[in-house]
């Protein structure tokens, strides 16, 4: 018999596989890029990739990937999305779900998994998928029917969107990603809630700020703007009611009222730019600090003597209340747009809310409480000594029997006189990102945030999050300045991604803080086991010629009287940039400051 040619038929007609709707219905939904790296368990999804406007950003580690993906969700508010391979991949890309979780971060994982028909034989990389990231995520799902891919990626946007944001992980079986899915280009995107207050609400709110002498608010979470952040401080300001800001939330708010930047990050943020960031933090405003690990005194105090706090977009949880001690029994009215998860504490009110549009709310009611201006006064003055650069004092020689570092050098770099100089050179909305470690106590403290979506740092402590941030700060907001300060050891963690960042023109100037050891836990052993450091010390390479090596940017600075001109050579190469600042190893933190 004789072999007939097929009809043809209309492509509009032909039937997309579900990896191929799946990247249909990413562009639905507005993804610019995915971060990760490549498995055989989702070739068609790569294939589907091929064609699309959607950037695939090549990463060198699933956990570059995963902070990646994270670190846009932060900044942007639309989930980041991730994608790696079964079993060792998803073992990688754990540390980012977990850190999206717990920080309330926005993401999407997709996770490559074995064929159906080999589930249960404890097939090659073989795993439970829901067994491993259930307790660390908000939903996990796995993709069985082709015919739902655009449906499930949907409402994964949007459970990671909505309420308290958080990580979906999806899995999809290679099998079902080749089979058709239908002719359609995907599904309407889901609108996500943003609940308001009804006016009774607000009103018990104001009652509760004219009946307190001393009334203080607390913002956190996400999608703050720069409308909300500034009409929240002149509110605060007008009325002398003191703003802390929850650990690593610190650009909810900008930090003092001297630059108004009136457009959101979509804009660039150009009102402003090319000025320097004034070297104090006097300027009109109520912001006084944060919350967390490396926060004053006087903002624990604050939290103990207030008679009504008011948290924003955050609730009252270990860190910031220094391990469930501080402030549980003070007057409390919580705004959260989802339920009460990890409050602590009294709660006198709680309205379900979004913070940022709540505010916008409260601006508008008339209030005329009759707060204690000293108390207010004394915290803003309080604030800004404590965050004004004041140079180091001599620390004295260390006498670990591990020793102090490889570097051999007698001469170290100030990291307070290296803050002093980048807050006169960075540019209003510069986005500052790090990890976790001693190294994070210098930027957090002394390096103000006047834009919102200018920090990516990790609330869960994770390390090895700066790098990756900062390639995806770059990938996002191209016409912004981005800044990664890294400890030595958070940078190797994730510092190979400067490949990834050469590769895919991101530009940022990353500081490695080299002081030869896991300074954070180097600290706690001086404290519990004084004169016996143990498995803390580090070997590390030269980190500016390491640089160099992958075609980025690198110097090494030994001094901080150098670090002005080192930092504009590195911002003026328009590459990937690593300044390798000798530190002191017997300095662990800044300058302990009474406020």
């Amino acid at each position: 018999m004789a072999n007939v040619a097929p009809e043809p038929v209309d492509p509009a007609e032909r039937s997309l596989s579900a990896g191929h709707l799946i990247v249909a219905q990413l562009e639905r939904e507005g993804v610019r890029r995915v971060y990760g790296v490549p498995g055989e368990s989702f070739l068609d999804v790569l294939d589907g990739l091929h064609d699309s406007p959607i950037s695939t950003v090549v990463t060198r580690h699933e956990g570059g990937a995963g902070f990646m993906a994270l670190a846009e969700g932060r900044l942007t508010g639309l989930p980041g999305v991730a994608m790696v391979t079964r079993g060792p991949g998803a073992a990688n890309a754990f540390i980012a779900v977990h850190t999206a979780y717990q920080d309330a971060t926005p993401m999407i994982l997709f996770v490559g998994l074995i064929p159906v028909a080999d589930r249960g034989r404890e097939a090659f990389q073989e795993f439970d998928l829901t067994g491993w990231f259930g307790s660390t995520a908000k939903k996990v799902v796995t993709l069985d029917d082709p015919t739902a891919a655009a449906r499930v990626v949907a409402e994964s946007v949007h459970v990671a969107r909505s309420g308290r944001p958080g990580p979906v992980v999806i899995g999809i079986p290679e099998d079902v990603l080749t089979l058709p899915a239908g002719s359609s280009g995907g599904v309407r995107p889901l609108a996500v809630p943003r609940p308001r207050a009804a006016e009774a609400e607000l009103k018990e709110l104001v009652r509760r700020f004219e009946r307190a002498r001393r009334p203080l608010v607390v913002v956190g979470g996400e999608e703050w703007t720069a409308e909300s952040g500034q009409e929240l401080m002149r509110w605060a300001a007008r009325h002398s009611i003191p703003v802390l800001a929850d650990f690593r939330a610190y650009d909810a708010v900008p930090h003092d009222l001297g630059h108004d930047i009136e457009n959101g990050p979509e804009q660039g943020l150009e009102q402003g730019l090319g000025q320097g960031l004034e070297q104090d933090l006097v300027g009109t405003g109520a912001y006084v600090g944060s919350l967390g690990f490396g926060r004053g005194d006087h903002a624990a105090r604050l939290l103990d003597e207030a008679d009504l706090t008011v948290f924003l977009g955050a609730p009252r949880g270990d860190v910031l209340s220094d391990g469930y001690t501080r402030g549980l029994d003070s007057e409390t009215v919580l705004v959260l747009p989802g339920d009460a998860q990890g409050h602590c504490g009294r709660i006198d009110q709680f309205v379900s809310a979004h913070a940022p549009s709540f505010v916008l709310d409260l601006v508008t009611m008339s209030a005329s409480p009759d707060t204690d201006v000293e108390w207010f006064g004394a915290a803003r003055e309080a604030h800004v000594r404590f965050t004004t650069p004041a140079p180091e004092p001599a620390p004295t020689a260390s006498n670990d029997s591990e020793g102090s570092g490889d570097s051999g050098d007698d001469t170290y770099v100030d990291l307070t006189a290296v803050m002093a100089v980048l807050r006169e050179e960075l540019t209003p909305d510069a986005v500052i990102t790090y990890g976790a470690g001693n190294h994070a106590l210098w930027p957090a403290r002394y390096l103000p945030h006047r834009a919102p979506a200018s920090l990516v740092a990790p609330r869960n402590g994770a390390m090895g999050m700066g790098i990756p941030a900062a390639v995806a700060a770059s990938l996002a907001f191209p016409g912004r300045e981005v800044v990664s300060v890294a400890g030595d050891g958070c940078f190797l963690m994730n510092g190979q991604e400067l490949a990834t960042a050469v590769g895919h023109g991101a530009v940022f100037v990353a500081l490695v803080v080299d002081n030869g050891c896991y300074a954070t836990i180097r600290e706690h052993q001086e404290g519990a086991y004084p004169g016996r450091p143990s498995g803390t010390r580090l070997t590390n390479p030269d980190f500016a010629a390491w640089a160099r090596s992958y075609g980025a940017y690198g110097e090494t600075v030994t001094s901080d009287i150098d670090f002005r001109e080192a930092f504009r050579r590195a911002r003026a190469s328009g590459l990937p940039a690593v300044l390798h600042l000798l530190q002191d190893p017997a300095v662990r933190a800044p300058a302990t400051t009474t406020v």
